[in-house]
């Protein structure tokens, strides 16, 4: 049986522990940086910038989903991005991932929203095709950029 809930500040070990896992996976883990008290305030705090979902499987936790709100100012209206999606590898095949990601599309629509969105990597031919199965799509035209660590800091500083 498989059940999804609103994880709480009680499962933070398990978050830690499925963000640890799917960088291992996506060949990331030398880019996990964050401390625990900082990414439990931003999960749990008084202003949350993330929310998270937990798939279980039989009543053991066998996923994740963190995601957080946006905003289309085309559509204007919010939206959910998808930061991160994980199974466990034993719990692979069983529906969890579909379950995950038609928890977040209705709590788009609950939420007067217009779109969930995400990023797969370009070498996950897998997920690209659990993607397209589910009726999502590229996003063609687009590219992801990012500014962080030293440019980010001279930004801000004006230089």
């Amino acid at each position: 049986m498989i059940t999804i809930r609103q994880a709480t500040a009680q499962d933070f070990d398990l978050v830690a522990g499925f963000i640890r896992k799917l960088a291992d996976y996506e060949k990331l883990a030398h880019e996990v940086r964050f401390d625990d008290a900082t990414l439990h305030r931003h999960l749990f705090g008084e202003r949350p910038a993330a929310e998270v979902l937990i798939g279980e499987i039989d009543g053991k936790p066998s996923g994740f989903a963190l995601y957080f709100q946006t905003f289309s100012t085309f559509e204007g209206k919010p939206g959910i991005w998808l930061e991160d999606l994980f199974v466990e590898p034993h719990a692979r095949g069983a529906g969890l991932g579909r379950a995950l990601l038609s928890r977040l599309a209705a709590l788009v629509i609950e939420r007067g929203g217009a779109r969930l969105e995400w990023n797969v990597l370009d070498w996950n031919e897998l997920g690209k095709g659990f993607y397209r199965q589910i009726g999502a799509a590229h996003v063609d035209g687009w590219e992801r950029w990012r500014m962080q660590d030293t440019a980010l800091e001279e930004l801000a500083h004006g230089v």
